[in-house]
C-alpha cells in the first residue's frame, strides 16, 4: 500500500486563508483553485510518479506562493 506523505495542515490552512482574504470575491477564488486543481490532476495523470500531493492542495500551494512571490510565474 501507497502511504502518502504527511502535509502540514496547519501550513496548509494558512495558506488558503491568505488566498481568500487576498481575493475580493470568494467564489472566484475558490473557483480558481478549483480550475487548477481540475487542470493539474489531467496534467499528472501522464506522469504517474508524481502523484505525492492531492492537486486541489498542490493548487493552493502553488497560488498561494504566486501571492507571496509574483516573480514566479509572470501574466497568466
Amino acid at each position: 500500500m501507497l502511504k502518502r506523505p504527511t502535509f502540514d495542515s496547519t501550513q496548509l490552512t494558512r495558506r488558503a486563508e491568505d488566498l481568500i482574504n487576498a481575493a475580493s470575491n470568494r467564489y472566484r477564488i475558490t473557483v480558481q483553485v478549483a480550475n487548477r486543481a481540475k487542470r493539474r490532476r489531467y496534467e499528472d495523470f501522464d506522469n504517474m510518479d508524481d502523484h505525492q500531493m492531492k492537486p486541489v492542495m498542490r493548487a493552493i500551494f502553488e497560488m498561494s506562493d504566486e501571492l507571496t512571490q509574483p516573480e514566479i510565474i509572470g501574466d497568466i
